[in-house]
């Protein structure tokens, strides 16, 4: 017998799809996200009890009454594995600093009580709970009142292939605002990498989004507008209490949200494809934690908390590796400082949030421009030590 194994490179992406359920159907699937997530936090309360145990000890202490309680076994598991999970996930923040200090009042309140899920929160569902007819568009799901059978569901005809070719994985079933949304988890294969000719810097900011060394700019103008506009109008509406002031702002909710994560599909969108045509690759910053390291003035952390830098590098590097665009990611030390013409380092030479003049050279450049043409440097410096072999020659 020959064993095949599969070596292609895959990356993972989640397709959402919208269900359209008959009025049953919703009642249905509303008693059991509330089910499961009530059991959920009765798992929580037991595992706080005993120190969190490990899942195969979790489970002989709740798997025989979550079965009483009327839920299958499958669905036992997964409250059981769920639960768990949100424990793994809340001690490797607590390791990584982000709850605050050992003492810090953020950091004690996580820690002094079990982990709670909301009513709506989303509940895992493997091949076992959850079968789909792609050509049908409906799905067969497991509810608590039985199998839910034709359940619609609505996607773009991408996602629709999407799912058709990839889909591996559970599938998570959420409640948004009366919606029911079905997440299922897909491993496309990467596109084989090519060899980059050079490397396209991008410098990610606030007054501009993204600034590339090619000379495409992406001002920020009109999102920080938009995110003003939607800051103002919740303040009005929360202040008037009215019960219509009250439906438009669940009306509004999330709307901030999906304008900023459509603009950065297309921002990413458009730097990957100029990277593609022109057989380049990506030097990114690596900014993650840098709410955490930086301090701002009270008027300025909203928009420096309503940033959304780490999705759209999510976004660049997910469709680059779908697309075979070298990617690699930087230290950001110095970039805003350093001149791209003669490599000085000073304060001085930002001279102002747009403009870079060379205290050396005198050097006069746009400061988001000279910071990119930095990056792309680093970047192709960073990918030829990647390249270089390290063994120590032979003599």
């Amino acid at each position: 017998m020959v064993t095949w194994v599969d070596t292609i490179a895959r990356v993972k992406i989640v397709v959402q799809v919208k269900l359209m359920p008959e009025a049953e159907q919703a009642a249905a699937l509303s008693v059991t996200l509330h089910t499961v997530n009530e059991a959920a936090n009765w798992v929580s309360e037991v595992a706080f009890e005993h120190g969190v145990p490990r899942e195969y000890e979790l489970r002989k202490h709740t798997y025989g009454e979550l079965r009483s309680r009327g839920l299958g076994a499958q669905a036992a598991q997964h409250i059981i594995k769920k639960t768990r999970d949100a424990y793994t996930t809340l001690r490797a923040n607590i390791r990584a600093g982000n709850l605050g200090k050992s003492g810090s009042k953020r950091r004690t309140k996580a820690e002094s009580k079990p982990i709670a899920f909301r009513p709506e929160a989303a509940q895992p569902y493997d091949d076992r709970c959850l079968s789909w007819q792609y050509d049908a568009q409906t799905v067969s799901i497991w509810t608590v009142d039985g199998r839910a059978k034709n359940v619609r569901f609505a996607c773009s005809p991408d996602a629709l292939k999407t799912l058709r070719d990839h889909r591996q994985g559970e599938s998570d079933l959420i409640e948004r605002d009366g919606v029911f949304y079905l997440l299922a988890t897909c491993d496309v294969p990467e596109a084989e990498q090519y060899e980059p000719g050079h490397f396209i810097g991008v410098d990610l900011g606030i007054a501009n989004i993204a600034t590339t060394s090619t000379g495409h700019k992406t001002a920020g103008r009109g999102l920080n507008r938009h995110r003003k506009r939607q800051l103002d109008l919740r303040r009005k509406l929360q202040a008037k209490g009215t019960k219509s002031a009250k439906r438009l702002l669940k009306k509004r909710n999330r709307r901030e949200q999906r304008h900023a994560k459509n603009q950065n599909h297309i921002i990413a969108k458009t730097i990957v494809t100029e990277a593609e045509r022109t057989s380049a690759g990506i030097s990114l910053e690596e900014l993650r934690g840098i709410r955490q390291r930086v301090r701002l003035r009270k008027p300025q952390r909203v928009a420096l908390h309503s940033w959304a830098f780490a999705q759209l590098a999510d976004f660049i590097v997910y469709k680059a590796r779908r697309a075979g665009v070298p990617l690699v990611f930087v230290d950001p030390a110095y970039t805003s400082q350093q001149c791209c013409e003669c490599g000085h380092i000073d304060k001085k030479n930002r001279a102002s949030q747009a403009l870079f003049t060379c205290r050396n050279c005198g050097v006069v450049a746009h400061a988001d421009r000279n910071a990119s043409h930095n990056i792309a440097r680093k970047g192709e410096a960073v990918w030829t030590a990647g390249r270089e072999s390290r063994v120590p020659a032979t003599p």
